[in-house]
């Protein structure tokens, strides 16, 4: 009954689920329908919308495009030939800006060249034209109207590096005046020059004698560079017989060559012969004649050749800055060109960008329009068939629906029959279940009763089997107990016996160790008794010693006790050095001092009182001086330091303002303040100043007008120390130039921003900086006035003149 219950159930659950089952899907088809409808409509109306958008497009000008495009790759290829000429230009502006650098370096460096060549040829030549014109001599010259002969130092030429030699070897001959007629020098004797003088005539020397050749050995004239013939013949005559030597060692080492009268002249014009030597050494400013006359002839060369090299350096340089210039002007004009170009092409890129951008928004939007229209139809399509299928399906879920219904409410009906009928049966069958479980609590109860009296029975009968174990076991141990008694005792006798044998070896053993150990400690005892019979004999000698101390001990005690002595002052003053020889001395020494003192002078206190309290007085001035003047030194260390401090930090800031101001009125260079010395207390301040292009070592060497700008430089540095609100400056410009003065206003001005400057000047461009203007002029010698001139009618006057 109850399965027949459960399958009715079962089936009406079924039939309920079955129900909601097609309830769900006719409402999922009627909802289809309504968003299919939807679909359509939406569908619909975005057609629509397209077609209205695809009437509206602007169709683009693809002529138009192509000729721009075309126009724009010609601008790119020419803009890339410019960028190309543009690229090559610039990097041939930094090679030729170098090479005009170094040629203009080249320029300024021939130029120093010739700077310096033509200094020392000048100084040269001035040195050797006063020496010519100084000496005792020349005022003879002039009288006889000899001063204007060829000298002839300036006919002689030698290898360079023994000029040296031939003046040692010739002397006043260097200088010599030559005459074309000898025989008129005898005119002179009447009248003979104050100082040495020589004259020659070279038609009249005639070939002389030769000197002789000598391997290993060089003569003197075949040094000279000589290509007149009438002096080449007198220098044969003057300089026979003598030999160039390199150095002393050379002319010592081959002086055994040397022949009768010939002698070794060296570079230093030192003369070694086979008898003598001679050394050389100038005595007068005219010594070096012919070496200053060789240098200078050099020089001239050098000049000529270093011309003519400033003059390749200075086409050089114009060359280059001809270049320079070209090449400025074509990457200016590549550039021009490139800019030009470049914004062509802009303008054509963003014109075919316009153009490309609206072509490709064109052809997108036109694909976009005809694939959502096609998408349209398709979904149209696909949505209309959807709803024919939904409809149809809904009209087929409604006719089952009505019969799962019907069957369902037939199905419910029999259910609640069943549920009837089950309910009754349950009811019954819990009546019967609740008589059965009575009985069978009666029956577990009777029968737990019966298990009790079974287990109790068993009970007794373990007891008495437990009694007749026990009855039989204690008869078996009354039989057998005198047997076992008797056996425990002997065994425990045995036992006793044998422990106590072990005992008696073990005390045995024990007995003859300490025998041995006792015979050993006595033979230590008799040796022990022996040794210690010197130390017994020590013993009694301290002892001896002892007592002769004590008795010492107490008669020096009762000595001191007599002398009344201070034994604690005493024993402070005893140390491990002091020997007793040394203290009998001492006491010896000391008993003749108090003996030679004679009697006591009763007055010593009172002057020991005395010399005390002066003491004392003067020892608290002394602190107090000694006190005053660390107060003192303290004092002079702080100001010291303070000054120290300041000092250096007023240096350091006019160090800084003038190296700044320096470059500033110089246009460059560099100038710095220098300490003299290590302390700066005591140190002197040094001005270094080097102008552009001078490396001078001090300020000595530099001009009037830059003299003047460094003082003016240095003032300003100390002016920017602590700036006073007016400053007077009177004539400062005086010694400069124009370029100076520019720069000294440009300062001024600089300067005038924090300081109100009062300025007297004569210099037209000091006034041009001026913003206000006084005139002063003295009419009247020793009267000042002041000039008025009223400015607007000045500048009236020139306007009208600048018209007329």
């Amino acid at each position: 009954m109850e399965q027949a219950w459960r399958d009715a159930q079962q089936r009406s659950t079924e039939s309920r689920s079955q129900i909601m089952q097609i309830q769900q899907q006719i409402e999922l088809e009627a909802a289809q329908q309504r968003n299919a409808s939807n679909i359509l409509n939406g569908l619909a109306v975005r057609r629509e919308r397209l077609h209205q958008e695809k009437t509206g497009l602007n169709l683009p000008d693809n002529a138009y495009l192509v000729e721009a495009t075309l126009q724009l790759d010609e601008k790119r290829a020419e803009l890339e030939e410019a960028t190309m000429l543009l690229d090559e230009a610039q990097d041939q502006q930094p090679r030729l800006e170098e090479e005009r650098r170094a040629a203009q370096a080249a320029v300024n460096e021939e130029s120093a060249s010739n700077a310096r060549l033509d200094a020392r040829l000048g100084a040269l030549k001035q040195l050797q034209e006063r020496v010519q014109s100084q000496g005792k001599v020349q005022p003879w010259l002039n009288r006889h109207e000899l001063d204007g002969l060829p000298r002839l130092w300036q006919k002689l030429h030698i290898e360079a590096g023994w000029e040296t030699a031939l003046e040692s070897v010739l002397r006043e001959r260097t200088s010599a005046l030559e005459l074309s007629n000898l025989d008129w020098a005898k005119a002179f004797f009447s009248d003979a020059p104050p100082a040495k003088l020589a004259l020659f005539s070279a038609s009249a020397a005639s070939t002389g004698p030769v000197t002789e050749s000598i391997q290993g050995l060089q003569p003197l004239q075949n040094l000279l560079l000589q290509n007149d013939p009438g002096i080449r013949q007198l220098m044969q005559d003057w300089l026979c017989n003598l030999y160039a030597a390199e150095d002393v060692e050379a002319a010592f080492a081959a002086r055994d060559k040397l022949p009768a009268g010939a002698s070794f002249v060296t570079r230093q014009g030192h003369l070694i012969g086979k008898s003598s030597v001679r050394f050389y050494a100038a005595d007068s400013e005219q010594d070096g004649m012919l070496a200053r006359q060789q240098e200078i002839d050099n020089l001239t060369r050098q000049v000529r050749a270093q011309y003519l090299l400033a003059d390749a350096a200075r086409n050089r340089s114009v060359q280059a800055e001809a270049a320079l210039t070209q090449a400025v002007q074509r990457v200016q004009e590549y550039r021009l060109r490139a800019t030009g170009l470049t914004q062509a092409v802009h303008a054509l890129q963003i014109d075919v960008m316009k153009m490309s951008e609206v072509q490709a928004r064109f052809n997108q939007r036109s694909g976009q329009i005809a694939t959502d229209l096609a998408e349209i139809a398709a979904q149209e399509t696909e949505q209309q068939q959807a709803r024919a299928e939904s409809e149809a399906k809904f009209e087929q879920l409604d006719g089952e629906l009505a019969e799962r219904q019907e069957a369902h409410e037939d199905g419910q009906t029999d259910y609640l029959h069943k549920e009837q009928q089950l309910n009754d049966a349950r009811q019954r069958l819990r009546d019967l279940e609740r008589s059965a479980q009575e009985i069978d609590y009666a029956e577990k109860s009777q029968r737990s009763k019966i298990d009790e009296l079974r287990r109790n029975i068993e009970t007794a009968r373990q007891q008495v089997a437990q009694l007749t174990d026990s009855l039989e076991q204690g008869l078996q141990e009354q039989t057998g107990l005198e047997e076992q008694t008797a056996q425990t005792g002997l065994q425990t006798l045995l036992d006793q016996r044998t422990s106590q044998e072990r005992a008696l070896s073990d005390a045995r053993h024990e007995l003859d160790q300490l025998s041995q150990n006792l015979r050993q400690h006595e033979d230590a005892r008799l040796q022990s008794e022996r040794s210690l019979q010197p130390q017994r004999d020590r013993i009694m000698e301290w002892q001896l010693k002892e007592q002769a101390a004590r008795l010492n001990q107490e008669q020096f005690a009762q000595q001191l006790i007599d002398a009344q002595a201070d034994e604690v002052a005493l024993s402070a003053k005893l140390h491990d050095d002091l020997r007793p020889s040394y203290l009998q001395g001492e006491v010896t020494r000391l008993g003749n001092a108090i003996i030679a003192l004679g009697a006591v002078n009763l007055a010593a206190l009172d002057e020991l009182a005395v010399a005390s309290e002066r003491k004392n007085f003067l020892d608290a001035q002394n602190a107090d001086l000694t006190e005053a003047i660390d107060t003192l030194q303290d004092a002079i260390h702080r100001i010291d330091k303070e000054t120290r401090e300041l000092l250096q930090d007023t240096f350091d800031k006019v160090n800084e303002h003038f190296a700044e101001l320096f470059p500033i009125l110089f246009g460059g260079g560099q100038a710095r303040l220098v300490m003299t010395g290590d302390e700066i207390l005591d140190a002197g301040v040094q001005v270094m100043a080097q102008p552009p292009g001078k490396k001078n070592a001090t300020i000595h060497l530099l001009s009037g007008g830059e003299k003047a700008l460094t003082a003016t430089a240095l003032v300003f540095s100390m002016f920017q120390l602590n700036p006073a609100p007016f400053c007077l400056l009177d004539e400062v410009d005086a010694p400069l130039d124009d370029s100076n003065t520019e720069r000294l206003c440009n300062m001024v001005r600089r300067m005038a921003v924090k300081t109100q400057f009062l300025f007297i000047s004569h210099n037209k461009i000091a006034m041009e900086m001026a913003q206000q203007l006084i005139g002063v002029t003295m009419q009247e010698q020793g009267v000042s006035r002041i000039v008025a001139v009223d400015m607007e009618s000045a500048l009236g006057f020139a306007t009208d003149a600048q018209s007329a």
